[in-house]
């Protein structure tokens, strides 16, 4: 993990408040929790839509020491923007590089209402109970320049529908420099559409028209509507885009990204990259995470991820979390004192505890000393003589060893000579007895049987073949051949006619393979 708490916490889990979706990674995999739970091992990342704070520009002059910044800041942001007294607001702000001013610094503000924070992360933090950081979405695309998955400075405009929100936010020299909630979230879709339709028709089956099918390929009767409500749409951003064109001088934007919460069919980026005459693709990149293929991680998530791995030095630090989970123990006023008063606790009785318990263990010592003494004095005694008894044994044993050891390498020749005999000889009776049903079942007899064995030939079994038909014989050699192929070599020279008795010989040798 890329945060300050790295090496403190196993995985992150990235919370969308508004869906309440979560989804945890560990180790780059990253999973859907349906019931999310707390756990001191995670580290919890949450974002604000758009439109839940207000975002301003302001200057202050470059006098201002870097300590009385956020009063300065605060009370200018009150004064300026006119913030109602009565509110309690919390105010986050980031600098502005794009303006180059010699007395004064620029800051972006974002400032939400305390209490919409309370009622936007209620169910949450009734799960996780901390929320490590909530950052507004707009500065969670900053990680894509700092990854260098977009390597450009070039202006680029980023588009992300929810169902409760849509924003639209500009980056330039990979920088924020602009962001504003448009009104196409998708219940202000479903809403226009139905107004545009002329009859009220349910969401889900808005959503599903929206999710599932392409406009390019369907004769539906929404499909008319649908292109009027996209139109609209993009005339919309085209509105915002030339506004920001004059507002921040900016010549041109390069490229365009367009994402969605929900899988859709309809390609956004491609109406949009027609009807503005600039390059637009959807908003999704390779964030080098590993999921599921049956999971659909939005942007928002992947952002949050990534966010979370980036260097605090390398991101946006815009933290509206007031879910801080508490510090360490070793880090508390509480924690302190306690510490300190076991400290002196101890301290105070160490030294009569100390002294008491080191003459005790000498006294203990001594005594096991003496007891060990006797107890290895007589045994020494006993081994000395258990000692010289053995070694006259010794001698005897040598003796008598070297004795045996002839006698047995004598009797390990023999035995072995005669395993050589027993194991390696094949024995007439199995060979035969592994060809007798086949012989039988031919209605060949066999008049005798022969063995022999030498470095030359090999093993050799000859049967001595006799029957009434030459054919049997034929077909028994065949038969044998063809089963045993693998294991014997045969060898059939002739079949011979007996003129007196009408029967056929042959000789029909068996080499062992």
């Amino acid at each position: 993990m890329g945060t300050s708490a790295q090496h403190s916490f196993s995985g992150i889990l990235s919370v969308n408040p508004y869906k309440d979706t979560y989804f945890n990674s560990v180790s780059n995999f990253i999973g859907e929790l349906k019931t999310p739970e707390f756990s001191k091992e995670q580290f919890v990342i949450s974002y604000l839509n758009t439109k839940e704070f207000i975002t301003a520009q302001i200057q202050i002059s470059k006098s201002i020491p870097e300590e009385d910044l956020y009063d300065a800041i605060n009370i200018k942001a009150y004064d300026e923007l006119a913030l109602d007294q009565a509110v309690e607001y919390q105010i986050q702000y980031i600098e502005d590089f794009h303006n180059l001013d010699e007395k004064n610094r620029y800051f972006h503000l974002f400032i939400v209402d305390s209490l919409d924070l309370v009622t936007t992360f209620e169910r949450a933090v009734e799960r996780v109970k901390y929320i490590d950081i909530i950052v507004p979405a707009s500065l969670l695309i900053k990680s894509l320049y700092t990854k260098e998955i977009i390597n450009s400075t070039d202006t680029h405009c980023f588009i992300y529908f929810q169902k409760n929100d849509a924003s639209l936010t500009i980056y330039s020299n990979k920088e924020f420099l602009y962001t504003k909630s448009i009104k196409y979230s998708f219940l202000d879709m479903h809403e226009r559409f139905c107004e545009l339709y002329g009859e009220k028709i349910p969401y889900d089956d808005f959503m599903a028209f929206l999710t599932e099918v392409d406009l390019k390929n369907t004769d539906s009767e929404y499909k008319e509507y649908f292109i009027r409500l996209y139109k609209e749409l993009i005339a919309n951003i085209n509105d915002i885009l030339t506004y920001a064109k004059r507002a921040y001088e900016i010549d041109k934007f390069e490229h365009a990204y367009i994402g969605t919460q929900v899988k859709t069919e309809t390609k956004l980026h491609e109406m949009l990259e027609v009807e503005l005459n600039f390059h637009a693709s959807e908003f999704d990149f390779d964030y080098g995470f590993e999921k599921s293929d049956e999971i659909y991680l939005d942007q928002i998530h992947s952002l949050m991820q990534l966010y979370t791995l980036t260097s605090p030095t390398d991101r946006y630090e815009c933290n509206f979390t007031t879910y801080r989970r508490p510090p360490k123990f070793t880090q508390r006023e509480s924690g302190r004192l306690i510490m300190f008063t076991a400290i002196a606790f101890v301290i105070a009785f160490i030294y009569p505890i100390t002294y008491w318990i080191l003459t005790y263990a000498q006294e203990l010592e001594e005594d096991f000393l003496k007891k060990d003494y006797k107890e290895v004095h007589n045994i020494k005694t006993t081994r000395e003589a258990t000692i010289k008894n053995k070694l006259a044994e010794k001698d005897k044993a040598s003796a008598l060893l070297k004795q045996e050891r002839e006698d047995f390498n004598n009797k390990k020749n023999t035995l072995k000579k005669i395993h050589e005999v027993k194991v390696n000889y094949p024995m007439k009776a199995k060979l035969i007895s592994e060809f007798t049903n086949d012989i039988n079942r031919f209605k060949v007899k066999v008049s005798s049987i022969e063995y022999s064995e030498d470095e030359k030939t090999g093993k050799v079994l000859t049967l001595n073949l006799v029957s009434s038909k030459d054919r049997e014989i034929t077909k028994l050699v065949e038969y044998l051949t063809k089963i045993y192929e693998m294991k014997y070599d045969f060898n059939l020279e002739e079949i011979k006619i007996n003129d007196k008795s009408n029967l056929y010989t042959s000789e029909l040798k068996v080499k062992l393979l």
